[in-house]
């Protein structure tokens, strides 16, 4: 099977994401900046998930341009991380209404550490369909990042319970380190491309 609706798919699922996270956010009652003082914690949480959500796009976008077969296992694969990804807007509004509250500052983090589970085990799968192409194989093998981002938020999610900022501090260096896309991915993506 080829790749092209599975990308299809995804693309389709997490543009709608992003709109059902963009429709939760109010609109101020009052024209002044006062106003505005309310909306702000849902704003916040709003641009990480919306940034969270543009890194996995992004990601996802290079990973599956190195890909030159989709199985079954890799189409549930995908769709498990689909899954964890359309839970965001949801830990995304409880977060942005209870700024303050530990409880959804650790479901915030879970749902992101689900995802990131989910992203890496699709990645091994997909790893392990193309051993018999070197470059594919060899990009996909790296997960030295993937695993820091894990382990910052399970930090995350028990420093949630100290204190949510804290919690909010370690996810926000997550999206930091993954904000530039790897760029011998990109390259790789690329040199296909034109092969």
């Amino acid at each position: 099977m080829g790749k092209g609706r599975l990308e299809a798919f995804s693309d389709g699922v997490i543009a709608i994401i992003i709109t059902i996270m963009v429709l939760e956010l109010k609109i101020p009652h009052g024209a002044d900046l006062h106003a505005l003082e309310p909306v702000v914690p849902l704003f916040v949480s709003y641009l990480i998930s919306f940034t969270f959500i543009g890194i996995y796009w992004n990601g996802h976008h290079h990973m599956l341009h190195l890909v030159k077969r989709v199985d079954a296992r890799i189409m549930w694969l995908n769709l498990h991380l689909l899954f964890w990804l359309s839970l965001v807007p949801v830990v995304t509004g409880w977060v942005g209404e209870n700024p303050r509250s530990s409880l959804p500052a650790a479901f915030y983090g879970g749902v992101l550490l689900a995802a990131a589970l989910a992203f890496n085990v699709l990645q091994r799968a997909i790893r392990a369909g193309h051993k018999d192409d070197p470059t594919t194989y060899a990009m996909l093998s790296r997960t030295t990042k993937g695993t820091i981002s894990q382990l910052l938020y399970a930090t995350g999610i028990g420093l949630a319970f100290v204190h949510p900022w804290l919690a909010d501090a370690l996810y926000v260096i997550v999206a930091l380190m993954w904000f530039v896309p790897d760029r011998q991915i990109e390259h790789a993506a690329t040199e296909g491309k034109h092969a």
